[in-house]
């Protein structure tokens, strides 16, 4: 069994990235999708299956990371609005 993680961010999106995935059919600004899955093919049927608006085609477009359930780590963080000391 794998993880399968694709975020993508649209943040600072301009005219110039017209042709860029565009990864759910809602509007957003960060979009993050995790699936256990066997297979990638796997995974995006599951994301299909949901019928939650994430559009396949354009998740086809990105590689997702990938991470192995038989092997110890860390497979996400994350710490927003944070100021460095």
């Amino acid at each position: 069994m794998k993880v399968y993680v694709w975020r993508h961010n649209k943040t600072y999106h301009s005219h110039s990235m017209i042709n860029e995935p565009c990864v759910q059919n809602h509007f957003y600004l960060d979009a993050l999708a995790i699936v256990a899955a066997e297979s990638l093919e796997e995974a995006l049927s599951k994301l299909a299956e949901q019928n939650a608006g994430w559009r396949i085609e354009d998740l086809r477009a990105l590689t997702p990371r990938v991470y192995d359930l038989d092997v110890p780590q860390v497979i996400f963080t994350d710490v927003r609005g944070s100021i460095a000391e």
